[in-house]
């Protein structure tokens, strides 16, 4: 399956969206089908709010085929408003100036493009909350 079928094909990939349990309401992106709190099966889903904190970071300066442009990077865990924790690329500002702690905005953004016709694949990014 060719990479932009298969993002287009997980809707929390597009929308943010996460299943949250409806016993004890942690939330999980990717949804899950067990509660690792609770144990319920019972899930709804909901949308995920779009600011977070950092929770981490790493700051990338040997980086791998296709990111040569966006030396050096951060990398971070943001921690959304709801608890979900995600993995994405920091952009927007200089590596030096990114603190843990800071308020961040999740956007959709260009990740990479695939194969020689360019297919360009998106994602998560977090940029410096406004």
């Amino acid at each position: 399956m060719q990479p932009q079928k298969y993002w287009r094909e997980i809707p929390q990939r597009y929308r943010l969206e996460a299943g949250r349990c409806r016993k004890c309401g942690k939330a999980f992106l990717p949804p899950r089908r067990v509660c690792d709190v609770c144990g319920c099966r019972d899930f709804q889903t909901v949308r995920l709010s779009d600011e977070g904190t950092l929770h981490t970071f790493t700051v990338i300066r040997t980086v791998p085929a296709g990111f040569a442009s966006q030396a050096p990077y951060v990398l971070a865990i943001v921690e959304l408003d709801q608890g979900v924790k995600l993995t994405m690329q920091v952009t927007d500002c200089e590596p030096d100036k990114v603190r843990i702690g800071d308020r961040v905005t999740v956007e959709f953004r260009r990740i990479s493009e695939v194969g020689d016709a360019g297919v360009i694949c998106y994602g998560y990014k977090a940029v410096p909350a406004r």
